[in-house]
This record gives structure tokens, C-alpha cells and sequence, in this order.
């Protein structure tokens, strides 16, 4: 077996983390589940879930790839023996291929409304009209994700640190950069200050069961946690690295870049009078309203679809990765780099057909391979630590030598709060699908 590939060093690595757990999750869900569930007090609440459980549980999660330093498939065999463990890894392979199609179609889409804004703007009720048939068009859209696949895929052939690596250093940068601007122009428009000022008055009294359910599920869909993307990435992680420091500056990175782009739509959206409650389409109907109404909406329109396209399209490359990665454990595929890769390019070409000509069928496979076996995921991944692999190995991971009663309080976290909490939220899930 080849030697496995390490970060070539700590910020490498972060940038990376955070690139793949900013992804869509963060500048396209977060705004418009602020806006849904209870603004300011839902941002609170997320906060606090994400300190209490997300992070706990992506400590689980780099952990349990670091220790195994394998894909999913013969990271859970370790965990949880042969049979179980085999299985468990197919399952969450298979719910990566699956959520990869769908989303590479998301993607492509946002490319596609970068591509609009920079040649016609989103000037007028012709252009709109013209921008939303184009958009719906599943051959155009399809053959934009057909190349996304392709430079995804040839990503992940240079390698981690040739190839991930390389491209995040560059990505995340400019999201910051191009953010930071977008919210400078966004605190300029008149009476934008007091709109978010009003917007950010907590109002605890609106919370309901299904707001807590939402701050909890985002806490975790935002960090990319299911036991896939996060524990190949730790399987990457040199010993020397200390996961605790690298799980909280991912952490903060994350909910950094949700920060920042709910303080670029937020002000904007409630400037110009328009739904911060539009839900899933708030990118593509909203937004292409509000930028033919902005100074200089063009270009604005322009660097935040195209920022959004190149973050997104990191957590697109950690999920090829993560099937990369698992085909190492599969032993009867004895096949090079180069032949898994086209593999993967002719799997997801077939599965993302279907997602193009039918934007429900986006929603109802994200319902169940995006929100639901993530959560699952996560669950058997800080259970396969620290029941699998047991109490030495998890202390070792997260905490190494270092002698503190903080190892004895974490184990029995994610032995059995974490997991709990994690059940409650996938059940909570169902319960608002029936």
C-alpha cells in the first residue's frame, strides 16, 4: 500500500478544513435559515450548539481518521469490525456518491449565474426572465456540472498537497477578500445599519421546537460532519498536530465565513424590501432581483456568485476524495489513481443527469443524503472513536500525553451526549419531512 499523503503544515491543513466546511452550507443556507427561523435568536442558538456539539463531534471525527488513517470503509471496519464496518463505510460512500450529483448540479448553477451576471447583469424584467429559462435549461446546466466534474476530478489527480491543497490556499483568500468587500458596499446602501440593527434584536419568545431542531442540524451541516469529508481529511493530519487547536480554527472559520455572508445579504435583502424568509431559493430568485437594483450590481452580482462557485466547489472535491480515498479499502479494485478517478468522473455523470431536469428531486435527495445520513454519519463516527476504537485511543487523539480531567469529560460526550443529540436532530428532521 502506498504511503499515505500527510499536510504538508498547520495552515495548509486549516485552510483546507475550512474550505471544505464553509462549501454551500455556510453562504447559501445559513442566510436564508436565519431569515426562516427566528433571525438573531436562531443565530444564538447556533452558536452555542456549535461550541457544545459540532465541534466536539468534528474533534471525533478528525480524530477517528487519524488514528485509522484509511478511508471509511476500513476506518469503520477497525471501529466496529469487519461485517458491521464494511458495511457502514458502503453506506456512507455511497450517500457521498449520491449527495456529490446533486450538489455538483447546485454548483454549476451558481457558475452559471456568475457567467450571466459578468456578460448581461441581471438589468431589467427581460433579462431576469431570460436568466431564470436559462437556468432552468437541464442540458445547459447539466453540461456546466459535466465540466465542474472534470477539473474537480483533475484536482484530485495532482494530489493533496499539489492539488487540495493548492486550490484552497487559493479559494479561501479570495472568499474572504471578495466577502469583506461585498460587505463594505452592503453597510454603504442608506438605512442599512439600522436594518441589521433590528434584525439582530434577539426575540426568544418566536422560538419553536423546529427552530431548535433547524439551529442544531445547521450547527452541524455547516462543518461538513458525516464521517466522510472530515475523516479522510484527519487521516491526512500529521501526528505531530494537535486536534483540538485544528478543529476550533476550522470551527471559527466556519462560522466566520456564515458571519460574514449573512452580513452581506442580510442588510441587502432588507434594504430593497425584499424575503429574508424565500428558503432555498434566496440565491437564485432573490438575490439576481436585488443585485438589478444595487449600484454597481453587476459587478457585485458577479464576484459573490463566483466566490460562492469556488468555495462550493472545494467541499465538491472533498467529496470525489473522500471515493477516491474509500476504493483504496476495497480490495478486490486494484486499480490505479487514474482509473478510480475516471470511475468516479462516469458515476457521477450518470447520477447528476436526473438532478438537472428536476430541481425537486434536488431537494428531496438532499432531505435524505444531505441533512438525514450526515447526521447519521457523525453518530457512528464519534461512536466508532470512542466505543470502537475505545477511551486510550480517543485521549491519545484529542488530548495526547497531557494528564486532565477534560479527557474523562470528552469521552463520555461523545460516547453518549453527542450521539443522543445527534438522534434527537435526525428525528426531528423526519417528524418536519412527514
Amino acid at each position: 500500500m502506498a504511503k499515505r499523503q500527510l499536510f504538508s503544515s498547520k495552515i495548509a491543513t486549516i485552510l483546507t478544513l475550512i474550505g471544505v466546511a464553509v462549501g454551500l452550507g455556510n453562504v447559501w443556507r445559513f442566510p436564508y435559515m436565519m431569515g426562516k427561523y427566528g433571525g438573531s435568536a436562531f443565530l444564538i442558538i447556533y452558536l452555542v450548539f456549535t461550541i457544545l456539539f459540532a465541534l466536539p463531534a468534528l474533534m471525533a471525527e478528525i480524530g477517528l481518521g487519524r488514528a485509522s488513517r484509511k478511508g471509511p470503509i476500513g476506518t469503520f471496519q477497525e471501529a466496529f469490525g469487519k461485517r458491521i464496518g464494511t458495511t457502514i463505510g458502503y453506506i456512507l460512500m455511497s450517500t457521498i456518491g449520491i449527495a456529490g450529483s446533486y450538489y455538483v448540479i447546485v454548483i454549476a448553477n451558481v457558475f452559471f449565474s456568475a457567467a450571466f451576471s459578468a456578460i448581461y447583469g441581471f438589468e431589467g424584467t427581460e433579462t431576469i426572465a431570460a436568466y431564470n429559462q436559462q437556468l432552468s435549461n437541464g442540458w445547459l446546466q447539466y453540461s456546466i456540472a459535466l465540466f465542474t466534474i472534470i477539473i474537480s476530478l483533475l484536482i484530485i489527480h495532482r494530489g493533496l498537497r499539489k492539488g487540495i491543497e493548492s486550490i484552497s490556499k487559493i479559494v479561501v483568500p479570495f472568499f474572504l477578500v471578495a466577502i469583506v468587500y461585498l460587505i463594505f458596499n452592503a453597510f454603504s446602501l442608506d438605512g442599512a445599519m439600522e436594518k441589521v440593527h433590528a434584525f439582530l434584536q434577539p426575540d426568544f419568545k418566536v422560538l419553536e421546537a423546529q427552530h431548535i431542531f433547524a439551529a442544531l442540524g445547521q450547527a452541524f451541516y455547516s462543518l461538513s460532519l458525516g464521517g466522510t469529508f472530515m475523516l479522510i481529511y484527519g487521516s491526512y493530519l500529521p501526528a505531530e498536530e494537535k486536534i483540538p487547536q485544528v478543529a476550533f480554527f476550522t470551527s471559527i472559520g466556519d462560522v466566520g465565513a456564515a458571519l460574514l455572508a449573512a452580513l452581506f445579504i442580510v442588510p441587502t435583502v432588507l434594504v430593497f424590501g425584499l424575503d429574508m424568509t424565500a428558503g432555498p431559493t434566496l440565491i437564485f430568485s432573490t438575490m439576481p432581483h436585488l443585485f438589478s437594483q444595487m449600484v454597481g450590481g453587476q459587478l457585485i452580482g458577479t464576484l459573490f456568485l463566483l466566490a460562492l462557485g469556488l468555495v462550493a466547489l472545494l467541499s465538491l472535491i472533498a467529496s470525489y476524495e473522500v471515493l477516491s480515498s474509500g476504493m483504496e479499502d476495497i480490495p478486490q479494485l486494484n486499480w490505479s489513481k487514474k482509473q478510480k478517478i475516471i470511475a468516479i468522473g462516469i458515476l457521477q455523470a450518470i447520477l447528476a443527469f436526473p438532478s438537472a431536469f428536476d430541481n425537486n428531486l434536488i431537494g428531496i435527495l438532499d432531505l435524505i443524503f444531505g441533512s438525514g445520513m450526515q447526521l447519521l454519519g457523525s453518530g457512528l463516527a464519534a461512536c466508532g472513536l470512542a466505543w470502537g476504537l475505545g477511551k486510550l485511543t480517543t485521549n491519545q487523539q484529542i488530548f495526547g500525553n497531557k494528564i486532565s480531567i477534560l479527557k474523562h469529560i470528552y469521552h463520555f460526550w461523545i460516547s453518549w451526549i453527542i450521539p443522543f443529540i445527534l438522534l434527537v436532530v435526525l428525528i426531528g428532521y423526519i417528524y418536519n419531512s412527514i
